[in-house]
């Protein structure tokens, strides 16, 4: 008997092992998706305060929701168009300069008059040869790696469509989902849930505006810098603008980074001087953003400690890449907020 009993403990066991992979490869497989979910939500909660804003003045539901994504597409569409031309006009430089190009070459006799103005150590035929060797052997490395970047581009077209449409139709039953989220608690406990799932959605909203403000204070003020920069030298603003507002999307090191990588590109396209100047702007807008700009626009989304603030981040970079970390102040605001209003009262009756 005791065989026989431990012998159907083993076998439930090695089932629930097994299911537990079976599980967790779906999970894996579902990464994508679930990925995709996760930011439509959050996007979802973001715009929802507009949406709610927009019908406390007597605006439809469904107009509401239009509007608030009308807008928020209009502003996208605009700051892609602002950058589009400038990689158009650096195109087209490039294409106007290969004819000159060419018949300069031509006039030299192509190779051998190229050879005659090249050092002995450099044997311009041998270089040829070679690159048309290395071509040949690796003609498909680089039509694989061209069809992946090919494919990348796609699928992330394809997941900001999807993104878009989750966000859409959640921000249209955002209201019945939490009405069925909350049906399933029991009828003791729903009113405290439901008023701290309010409270925890009303501070994702908060902090998505917010951080959407930020952004878009830096990438205006950018432009504006940045356009009559152009007097000592700065090149692209409305490129490097919109490059400042996306990586500003991202709390704690966002500005930072975006401020770096736009002053060592101004270094390689403008000199030393502009460089410089941009430099100097970039450090005194971060002292206004940190100790003006963001206060003032986080002063009612999130209070998270600081120490929480980079712990949160750094992890959630770590586990989700960009979204993770623009989804872990919220969701450690929100922790600390059932910390505050759930475990600790319950210790404290204890």
């Amino acid at each position: 008997m005791k065989i026989q009993n431990a012998f159907r403990l083993g076998l439930l066991g090695g089932l629930g092992v097994l299911v537990a992979v079976g599980i967790g490869g779906a999970v894996a497989s579902l990464s994508t998706i679930l990925t995709y979910i996760g930011a439509a939500l959050f996007l979802a909660l973001g715009i929802d305060p507009a949406v709610s804003w927009l019908e406390r003045h007597k605006f439809p539901r469904a107009l509401a929701i239009l509007t608030v994504l009308v807008g928020i597409l209009a502003v996208f569409v605009g700051l892609i168009f602002a950058v589009v031309p400038v990689i158009v006009d650096q195109v087209n430089n490039l294409l106007s300069s290969l004819p000159d190009f060419i018949a300069t070459v031509s006039k030299l006799g192509w190779i051998k008059a190229t050879q005659k103005n090249l050092p002995d150590w450099i044997q311009l035929n041998d270089l040829i040869t070679q690159s048309g060797n290395w071509l040949r052997s690796n003609v498909s490395t680089i039509g694989g790696g061209l069809l992946s970047v090919g494919v990348g581009i796609a699928s992330g077209v394809t997941g900001f469509v999807i993104i878009l449409i989750l966000t859409l139709y959640f921000v249209a039953s955002l209201s019945s989902m939490k009405r069925g989220l909350y049906r399933l608690v029991p009828a003791s406990k729903r009113a405290r849930f439901s008023d701290l799932a309010e409270q925890i959605s009303a501070s994702v909203g908060r902090y998505v505006v917010g951080q959407g403000t930020i952004a878009l204070a830096n990438g205006v003020a950018s432009f504006i810098f940045l356009s009559i920069g152009q007097l000592f030298g700065a090149k692209y603003p409305a490129l490097f603008a919109f490059i400042a507002f996306l990586f500003a999307l991202v709390p704690l090191v966002g500005t930072l980074s975006g401020s770096v990588l736009i002053t060592l590109s101004t270094l390689l396209l403008a000199g030393p001087g502009p460089a410089l100047w941009v430099g100097v702007y970039y450090v005194i807008y971060m002292q206004i953003e940190a100790y003006v700009i963001n206060p003032r626009v986080m002063s009612r989304a999130v209070k998270v400690p600081g120490a929480i603030v980079v712990i949160a981040a750094l992890a959630g970079g770590a586990l989700l890449g960009i979204l993770g970390a623009l989804i872990a102040i919220p969701v450690a605001a929100s922790v600390l907020l059932i910390i505050d209003q759930v475990i600790v009262p319950r210790q404290n009756e204890l």
